[in-house]
């Protein structure tokens, strides 16, 4: 399942255009003020995506300081490498980084952590590279169950297509649990971590945009032909109008479970 996270160019460019204002980008600007950057330092984005939070990064640590964000997915990383920005933009596995002991101020990861095939070993990487006093931020998905609009749209899915189409769209928020997560920050030796859930909303212009972006650019991406997409557009408007506004957009809780600590 983890592989979920992989995507092609294609669904690269469709998670910049409707994920990021959707779901991603309002979370960069809090998980880099939790992070309390500071110019002059220098930070790591791990699994960067198409580095929205890079970017919020470079920003806070400006005009001395450096970021480097790696991805496994080349597609994200050329989506990537467009924005305007001086990030070191490097295709590296999150389970073995290619640097030093210590030589970050302080390590982010924003909504990768799920996708990872070796979790435990990708968080003891992200800490190996923490420089003592550092201090390292990750954020997943809280549970599906506090996420509405999703869960409406997993069983929507399983009636559709089956479970084995509706899972793909769970992988996202299989950390949710907050005891299973810190289970997992325990067995890859962080020390102290503190999980917090934190509020956020999910926006989409319409119920047709909101599945066109799951299926053509996030975990359903090219497991739905035209025709299985028509079909699920329009079963979706009915199924999902409770989530549409009475401006007509699409809004939805859609909280998240925000790890921090810091490095003695």
């Amino acid at each position: 399942m983890h592989d979920a996270g992989q995507l092609i160019a294609s669904a690269a460019e469709v998670y910049e255009e409707f994920f990021v204002p959707a779901l991603f980008g309002p979370w960069a600007p809090r998980l880099v003020a939790r992070a309390g950057l500071h110019p002059g330092e220098k930070v790591i984005d791990v699994a960067c995506g198409t580095g929205v939070l890079a970017v919020e990064a470079e920003r806070a640590v400006s005009p001395n300081g450096s970021v480097v964000a790696v991805d496994l997915n080349p597609g994200m990383l050329a989506v990537a490498r467009r924005k305007a920005s001086d990030v070191d933009w490097q295709q590296a596995p999150a389970e073995d980084l290619p640097f030093e002991d210590a030589s970050f101020d302080a390590t982010l990861s924003q909504f990768g952590l799920m996708f990872f095939a070796d979790q435990q070993a990708a968080l003891r990487e992200m800490w190996r590279i923490l420089r003592p006093g550092g201090g390292f931020v990750v954020a997943v998905w809280d549970a599906l169950e506090n996420a509405p609009g999703y869960a409406a749209v997993t069983a929507l899915l399983s009636r559709l297509f089956g479970n084995h189409i509706a899972d793909l769209l769970k992988s996202p928020y299989s950390l949710g649990d907050p005891a299973a997560l810190l289970s997992l920050l325990t067995s890859a030796q962080i020390p102290d971590p503190k999980i917090d859930r934190v509020p956020g909303e999910a926006r989409f212009p319409s119920i047709r945009s909101w599945m066109h972006t799951d299926v053509r650019g996030w975990t359903l991406a090219e497991k739905l032909d035209d025709t299985q997409f028509e079909r699920l557009a329009a079963e979706a408007e009915t199924a999902l109008q409770p989530f549409v506004t009475a401006q007509g957009d699409v809004r939805f809780p859609h909280p998240a479970l925000v790890v921090t600590a810091t490095k003695a």
